[in-house]
């Protein structure tokens, strides 16, 4: 996988961008070290500053120092992620790009650069993160509009489930019951 492609998986992955917003990028949008990225007129016109992860960093810094330059061509537009063209990605490139190697993964799931903003909010709001703090990653104007990604993974209720219902937990002096049964109370004639 070219350094490009690792990056911009990584920082779709890190912030929850839309496509559009990553395409949008210029180099002096980035503070590696501050470990930020700033999203200048994404949805809605609004600026946001989002936190960029190590991981995506590191790699971001790798596609910088190593690829971008033998892609650039002049006059530099300062575009962050470059076609073979020495031109700016566009959306429908990055669509597409993306949606290859979701399909080349093998996890069984159908889109693009979408799926990695909902994989990561979702995670997110799984890990406790407040909700608010995921409707600001994600720029949305209305916690109603982020409250999508709080629907329940049926893997973690299964998990809660197993670990908090009184049903499982042992009671206070009493024995656990036996599998097979044998220290069951006898039914109750009714």
């Amino acid at each position: 996988m070219p350094q490009r492609d690792r990056a911009v998986l990584e920082i779709l992955y890190s912030t929850g961008m839309r496509r559009k917003e990553l395409t949008g990028l210029r180099l002096y949008d980035f503070d590696l070290e501050r470990g930020t990225v700033m999203i200048r007129e994404g949805k809605g016109k609004k600026d946001r500053l989002l936190p960029l992860g190590a991981r995506a960093a590191a790699w971001l810094n790798k596609y910088l120092e190593h690829a971008r330059s033998k892609l650039v061509v002049e006059p530099d537009e300062r575009e962050v992620f470059l076609c073979v063209s020495g031109r700016g990605l566009t959306p429908g490139v990055l669509g597409n790009l993306v949606h290859q190697y979701v399909k080349a993964s093998g996890v069984g799931k159908v889109g693009s650069c979408h799926l990695f903003r909902h994989a990561m909010a979702t995670l997110m709001l799984e890990n406790g993160a407040d909700l608010r703090y995921v409707q600001q990653m994600l720029g949305h104007a209305r916690l109603n509009t982020t409250e999508i990604y709080t629907h329940v993974n049926i893997r973690k209720l299964i998990e809660v489930h197993q670990l908090t219902h009184p049903a499982k937990l042992p009671q206070a002096g009493k024995a656990e019951p036996s599998p097979n049964g044998a220290d069951a109370p006898p039914p109750s004639s009714l």
